[in-house]
């Protein structure tokens, strides 16, 4: 169940469990068109049916879906981490050893007389699989910006799993 839901964004899957509540209910249940494009209707129906007696399970034993979910959470919080850690991590068998920037200033080009663009250049020292490899880019100020961002949103995450 949880790797047909992970092909869903997060608020996707709050919808979707609220709209299997909504068919335990006797309200409108979740539509397979929908979800055609994410799931086949095999996986559709396994997903509905458990879903739906995931919730039943957890409302006929007097305890809350919340609180159901939230004791796993908490009985398995560190082994979750451990495992979300070791996923960020193993993205890329690659390491950052060093790093040197250097800050120029482009005053022209072979197509333009006047420039004046600031440019980074960024000097990496990548370990990957035992051998150092140099690695040199040139950015200017909006690819700067972008990386700077992406760094910090992934700061966040490793952050956030710690």
């Amino acid at each position: 169940m949880a790797a047909l839901l992970s092909r869903l964004q997060v608020t996707d899957c709050l919808t979707l469990c609220h709209r299997v509540v909504d068919g335990l209910c006797g309200r409108e249940t979740p539509h397979r068109g929908d979800y055609s494009a994410t799931w086949s209707l095999e996986e559709w129906l396994d997903l509905l049916s458990s879903l739906t007696e995931f919730f039943r399970m957890a409302v006929g034993n007097n305890c809350s879906d919340e609180e159901a979910v939230l004791n796993v959470l908490r009985a398995r919080q560190d082994e979750i981490r451990r495992a979300l850690l070791d996923r960020t991590t193993s993205i890329s068998s690659s390491t950052l050893q060093d790093f040197d920037w250097q800050l120029k200033l482009a005053v022209s080009s072979d197509k333009i007389s006047s420039l004046h663009t600031p440019l980074l250049s960024l000097s990496l020292d990548v370990r990957e699989n035992g051998a150092l490899q140099p690695v040199t880019v040139e950015i200017n100020r909006e690819e700067l910006n972008t990386l700077i961002s992406s760094l910090e949103a992934a700061n966040k995450v490793v952050l956030q799993l710690k």
